[in-house]
């Protein structure tokens, strides 16, 4: 069994590092696959970097489709990617991270074995003075994103149409996590790196201030899916430790 895998990229200004996403997307092991980037207006080089690709793409008869148009932030235009995506399963990675070479193939293995609706796997974390640590997926009953790797994660094409992104915080992938989780859809982890994360972007400010405001957005996101008021002290203590690890 072979099914379509959809990989989407949100990206804005990213040419420095939009290559290496790329490539990790070209090169993967599993082909029967296509690649969206949706871009928002950058006006630096990334459409330039994106478009050096395009032949590539097509040797290996694999669907590359670019789009550059204004948007309301990276979850729209993730949500984007999805109503254009094709694919069984659809996956998303951000455009300064990138896959392991057999993420894919990996991927449909356990779908295949399991019918997975929504799945994560381990991710390798390498901070700004390059050093390296790998963040576990589990599944538990006490739920916390310090358990979920965003960059890993895999569904059905039909799950991310009932459940898109909701454009209202910079946690919206937490939002769908807890979502997913609350309703009781099908979940597997696979043990395995799946994806390599630095920790530059936006989620990873490290100032005390920063770390308040994130704390606040992420509790309110526990409290609208239904979570007890006690994940107050979780918001927190997961937002800390970004600020003492990086």
């Amino acid at each position: 069994m072979k099914p379509l895998v959809s990989i989407t990229t949100a990206t804005y200004n990213s040419e420095k590092t939009l290559a290496r996403t790329i490539e990790s997307v070209l090169n993967q092991t599993y082909n029967f696959i296509e690649y969206i980037i949706i871009d928002g207006l950058s006006n630096d080089n990334t459409l330039q970097v994106a478009e050096q690709y395009r032949a590539r793409f097509e040797q290996k008869g694999i669907s590359y489709t670019i789009i550059s148009e204004s948007d309301h932030g990276m979850y729209d235009a993730i949500n984007k990617g999805i109503q254009r995506a094709k694919g069984e399963i659809i996956g998303n990675i951000n455009s300064d991270d990138w896959y392991e070479a057999d993420t894919v193939e990996k991927v449909i293995k356990k779908y295949n074995e399991t019918k997975f609706d929504f799945m994560y796997g381990d991710l390798k974390i390498i901070s700004a003075n390059g050093g390296v640590r790998i963040k576990r997926a589990k599944k538990s009953s006490y739920v916390t994103s310090r358990h979920w790797n965003h960059p890993t994660q895999f569904a059905t094409r039909e799950l991310y149409l009932k459940e898109p992104y909701k454009l209202e915080s910079m946690y919206d992938d937490f939002d769908l996590f807890l979502r997913v989780m609350r309703k009781g859809y099908h979940i597997e982890i696979l043990n395995e790196i799946l994806a390599d994360f630095t920790t530059e972007g936006m989620s990873h400010k490290r100032s005390i201030q920063d770390v308040i405001q994130r704390g606040i957005a992420r509790y309110k996101i526990y409290i609208n899916n239904g979570y007890s008021k006690l994940y107050f002290v979780e918001s927190f203590c997961a937002e800390m430790m970004k600020l003492i690890l990086g």
